[in-house]
């Protein structure tokens, strides 16, 4: 593993506990075929008009329509709300679903500061990843600048 945080003996004494274990912050859950699988960081919050917004919470949610595989988060800059919530999806083969549609799935289900202010589609094998999980600061940059994944 490693000894800790150069030159950073708090941030080591949050990560490392007293029996040497490392504390990511990552969140994983056993598969049906044994696998261990990512599923989001306890971390990821937005804040959201002073409420603390679990990105991971809105993703899971997302993914309950039946048309939507894939899911993820991220917060973008508002001046009244300091950020909103913008979602990244991706479709199931041969379904379509537009961003409204989306929008309607939520309203009236989640809270609606939690419901997202704009949706980007992903295409499979689109994702911008790091090198196991959906990098999501370039998720962010590609929301800022109205980019694509």
């Amino acid at each position: 593993m490693m000894e800790g945080y150069y030159k950073d003996p708090q941030t080591t004494a949050r990560a490392i506990d007293a029996d040497g274990w490392l504390h990511t912050g990552d969140l994983y859950r056993w598969a049906a075929n044994g696998n261990l699988v990512f599923v989001g960081r306890a971390k990821d919050m937005l804040k959201v008009g002073g409420e603390n917004v679990s990105a991971l919470e809105i993703e899971s949610f997302l993914c309950r329509h039946p048309a939507v595989i894939e899911a993820a988060v991220i917060g973008v800059p508002d001046d009244r709300l300091d950020e909103v919530p913008v979602a990244f999806v991706e479709l199931r083969t041969g379904v379509s679903l537009t961003a409204d549609e989306v929008v309607t799935f939520c309203d009236g289900r989640i809270a609606r500061f939690k419901v997202p202010r704009s949706v980007y589609f992903v295409a499979a094998g689109e994702w911008p990843m790091s090198t196991t999980k959906i990098d999501k600061t370039r998720l962010r940059a590609l929301a800022l600048g109205a980019g694509r994944p």
